[in-house]
């Protein structure tokens, strides 16, 4: 980080000189506070059961620009209070940043982190406001009513990754923070503490989550239970950690993601063209597929669709071009060791899909297992985790049957989609979280790892046609696993609308009648 941003950094977190900052009192009113943990701790409920801040900001982020408010001419608060003054604009909006880039590095979708930060200013009537997300880039605009200047901060996300119980816990803060009962300087300091207690999986727990991922893939993938299938199990598990270790050393030398990547997946790529040079019938081609399963970038294909579909184009450009050169190092990694085995006569069948009907029982287990292993990687809370189970088993469920009833495999991954997404979002409306926890792993065991595979293997055989078409489906297949998401996720927010809250604080009904965004 340069000197300028650390600077903006110190400026826009730590506010006005003093030990705590300024106290702006929430808008809960008397009798709201009530602590509770930020990592673990469920937040307080307002009187009548109060709508949750997701459902209160995204209809503002979505209003159109003649609904907002002209220039210059801010939001009075019904109750009368006083406009902020510049100390407390600058600690809220410090506050407010620091969410949104926490939020964009654990993986939200970028209208949720804007959402997050609306709802955050706005409940220390730090309004009218605009938060921006832009792939990396987090921002926020003030208005004063009075004619002052704008007031403009933004911070940079350099890395973002995937960490659901980070995500969690700053969705809980949130909460707390809306519902009343915490002042800026309280909420600074207890976001500063979210990333410390969220780490709940040591490090050779997600190096064996790996390897089993891509071991849980070859019997979904192959649908056997015999002792070839056994050892092509073990034979994944074993490559992948291997795979795991060299991408680690990589990662050491500060090269970009996609060395690492490419180095990860030689290995599985290595033993699949051994196994494959025996008379024992062994299938190596799906050690290779259990290696892309685990590769496969999930969450961030997952995110990139949903940021399209909310409008927020140039993110999820830039996230689909992030997703499309991670690939490339796996498919380098791959089809170098590929070709050479190829080209030596090894025999690598492939199979265009997993074979939903060839031991549904033990397939429905490796989904199940597959989205375990995926939310530990994830780093998913542990009190999630039977959800996700629960999500899984039901998107795999409906994928078999719609497959075996003679439906086109990518038809029947979009309607096992729109499920988890709907009953993903019914589950995080229940506990106050954020959607992604609850879906994403569950999605693992529709994700092309076989598909992209097939293709790769078509390409080199020289066969590009059957490559492009390879490469076509498994492209097909992950947009329709977000596109299904996301729509099942839009259709629970349709159809089951939250609650209204009663009484209303007057921060939120301001926020209900008049809104406005950027857009």
């Amino acid at each position: 980080m340069s000197e300028h941003e650390e600077s903006g950094a110190r400026a826009e977190t730590d506010g006005p000189t003093g030990p705590d900052g300024p106290r702006v009192p929430p808008q809960g009113g008397p009798g709201a506070a009530e602590e509770a943990d930020p990592v673990s701790g469920r937040p307080p409920r307002a009187a009548g059961g109060a709508v949750r801040w997701p459902e209160q900001m995204l209809p503002l982020l979505r209003s159109p620009n003649s609904a907002h408010p002209a220039a210059g001419h801010g939001e009075e608060d019904e109750d009368g209070a006083a406009e902020p003054g510049a100390g407390e604009v600058a600690a809220v909006l410090g506050l407010a940043l620091l969410v949104g880039e926490l939020m964009l590095t654990c993986g939200e979708a970028a209208e949720d982190v804007e959402a997050a930060m609306l709802a955050v200013a706005r409940t220390y009537r730090v309004r009218p406001c605009d938060p921006q997300v832009a792939f990396t880039r987090v921002a926020i605009s003030y208005r004063p009513g009075r004619g002052d200047p704008p007031v403009t901060a933004e911070r940079f996300v350099r890395r973002p990754t995937g960490d659901y119980a980070g995500l969690a816990a700053l969705f809980r803060l949130v909460t707390e923070i809306t519902t009343g009962g915490l002042a800026v300087d309280d909420a600074h300091r207890r976001l500063r503490t979210v990333h410390r207690h969220c780490r709940h999986y040591p490090a050779w727990v997600l190096v064996l989550s790996s390897g089993l991922l891509a071991g849980v893939a070859t019997l979904l993938v192959g649908g056997r239970a015999d002792a070839r299938a056994w050892l092509v199990f073990v034979s994944a598990v074993v490559t992948t950690m291997v795979g795991g270790a060299l991408a680690a050393r990589v990662e050491r030398h500060d090269l970009p993601e996609f060395y690492r990547l490419a180095a990860a997946a030689t290995p599985a790529a290595v033993v699949g063209i051994l196994m494959s040079f025996n008379q024992l019938q062994l299938r190596g081609s799906v050690v290779i597929t259990g290696g892309l399963y685990a590769l496969l970038p999930g969450w961030p294909m997952v995110a990139a669709v949903q940021d399209g579909l909310a409008g927020f184009y140039l993110t999820a450009a830039a996230r689909l071009l992030e997703v499309l050169y991670l690939l490339a190092g796996v498919v380098v990694g791959v089809m170098t060791v590929l070709y050479i085995g190829v080209n030596n006569g090894a025999d690598l069948a492939a199979q265009s899909g997993p074979a939903a009907t060839s031991n549904p029982p033990l397939q429905l287990a490796a989904a199940v297992l597959l989205a375990l292993t995926f939310a530990v990687l994830l780093n998913t809370e542990p009190t999630t985790l039977p959800a996700v189970l629960v999500n899984s088993a039901a998107g795999w469920t409906t994928y078999s049957v719609l497959a075996d009833a003679g439906a086109e495999p990518i038809m029947a991954t979009g309607l096992a989609a729109v499920l988890v997404g709907l009953s993903g979002q019914l589950m995080a409306r229940y506990r106050g979280s954020s959607v992604l926890p609850y879906v994403t792993a569950a999605l693992g065991s529709l994700l092309p790892g076989s598909l992209l595979y097939f293709g790769l293997l078509a390409f080199v055989r020289g066969e590009p046609e059957a490559g492009l078409s390879g490469l076509g489906h498994a492209t097909a297949t992950a947009m329709s696993l977000a596109i299904g998401v996301n729509l099942g996720r839009e259709a629970a927010r349709l159809f089951l609308p939250a609650r209204p809250s009663a009484p209303a604080t007057p921060a939120t009904s301001a926020a209900r009648h008049r809104g406005r965004h950027r857009r």
